[in-house]
């Protein structure tokens, strides 16, 4: 199963790349502590660590909401035919994303709200696409919500120095500036609200505008949260961060913070990134979380 009803909201698992991302857990995840990855291996293989080569594995997705009449999509991937220097795994790559994305009944021209919940390489991809020599906004006739936090962040005309180095050259140029140049963007600061069941709130740490967008719908309770985490064993393993995170600290305080809530009113987790299930339900364990269930999603 792809789709799944939260109160009013349907919620659709749109994949464009599921598969090893290059990096072994030490790299990716250097707080891990010592022996985690081996400890939880049971459960975290195949689905998030490759037992043949130690590598993680990963999910790029995007997640389709239909609310209130609107279609909305919740980041876009890595895109194709992207220039990506520094970045191999997602350079120039040709998916069939726009494809996966119609099989779930949507055309480009259909969407409405696309959500960024930060500017990072795979989360901004498909924003564009190009038309001969140039960028163009793929969803023409959509809004696309961006924290102005990370806006100008990753401008760089700011100068600023992310950890991600040059991982993200240029991302702001061909997949950010194009929609805002073409007048789609709303850059939004302290939180916004998309309709009576979605709101888009700050939840700084891996960039300083990441955000999370909470679904409440009825008793219905969904957070649609980036890349807070990476892999499931941040859920027993709150304080480990990636490698990627720009303030470390206030990412572990965003990641306690929100897989708190998530605990006290039993709303589904839906990462960017993790492939098998694609999210799952959390309880507290002492000062850590453990998993509930994994979402009734069909592993990927």
């Amino acid at each position: 199963m792809h789709d799944l009803v939260l109160g009013d909201v349907t919620v659709t698992r749109v994949t464009e790349y599921v598969g090893p991302v290059g990096m072994t857990p030490e790299t990716f995840f250097p707080e891990s502590p010592d022996g985690a990855w081996q400890r939880h291996a049971p459960w975290l293989a195949p689905d998030f660590l490759d037992p043949r080569t130690g590598l993680c594995r990963s999910a790029v997705q995007t997640w389709l909401l239909r609310s209130e009449g609107r279609t909305i999509l919740v980041d876009t991937g890595v895109g194709n035919h992207k220039e990506r220097p520094h970045s191999p795994v997602w350079n120039h790559l040709n998916t069939d994303f726009l494809a996966n994305l119609a099989r779930a009944g949507v055309q480009p021209e259909d969407v409405d709200v696309v959500v960024n919940t930060h500017l990072h390489v795979d989360h901004v991809g498909w924003n564009t696409r190009l038309d001969g020599r140039e960028w163009v906004p793929t969803f023409p006739n959509a809004t696309y919500l961006i924290s102005r936090a990370d806006f100008d962040f990753w401008d760089p005309a700011g100068g600023h120095r992310p950890k991600l180095g040059r991982g993200n050259q240029n991302v702001f140029e061909d997949s950010v500036a194009p929609v805002h140049r073409a007048g789609r963007t709303v850059l939004w600061e302290d939180g916004y609200r998309i309709d009576a069941h979605l709101t888009l709130e700050p939840a700084p740490g891996h960039t300083p505008g990441s955000a999370v967008l909470a679904l409440e719908s009825g008793t219905d309770r969904a957070l649609f949260i980036g890349d807070l985490l990476h892999t499931p064993l941040q859920f027993v393993e709150p304080d480990t961060n990636s490698c990627f995170c720009e303030d470390p600290e206030l990412a572990r305080a965003t990641r306690r913070r929100l897989l708190g809530r998530a605990a006290d009113t039993n709303a589904l987790v839906l990462p960017a990134h993790l492939g098998g299930h694609g999210g799952a339900e959390v309880v507290r364990d002492g000062d850590r979380f453990a998993l509930k269930s994994w979402a009734p999603f069909s592993r990927v």
